[in-house]
């Protein structure tokens, strides 16, 4: 998909979905370890099970514009194939998942509808 959003530092605050399965679980929880251990970002729980709009487990990173320029680029060298989700946090869940939306590594399909 060649429309894919590349990550823009234009919001305040920011949420990075790290999604993973059963056979990626090790590598997403050490990735949010790792990314909160070096960028003193927010981490929440691992997620084995569907929450939100997320179509595969997920584990959210939460983080400010003022750690973007750094996290965003380690996020895509350390993702190991991964995808993530990164979006804007700017009170418009809709907005935030859609037009305040970018992927790293191949983007899924969010379910929206909660949103409607």
């Amino acid at each position: 998909m060649s429309s894919v959003k590349r990550p823009i530092n234009i919001h305040k605050a920011y949420h990075a979905h790290v999604y993973f399965d059963e056979s990626t679980l090790a590598l997403a929880k050490d990735l949010c370890q790792l990314a909160d251990e070096l960028h003193k970002v927010r981490v929440g729980r691992i997620h084995e099970k569907l929450v939100g709009p997320h179509p595969k487990w997920s584990c959210q990173i939460a983080f400010s514009s003022n750690v973007f320029d750094a996290l965003i680029p380690w996020l895509e060298k350390h993702r190991q194939g991964l995808s993530v989700l990164v979006h804007g946090v700017t009170g418009d869940d809709l907005k935030d998942h859609t037009e305040y939306a970018y992927w790293l590594g191949e983007p899924e399909e969010l379910r929206l509808a909660m949103f409607q």
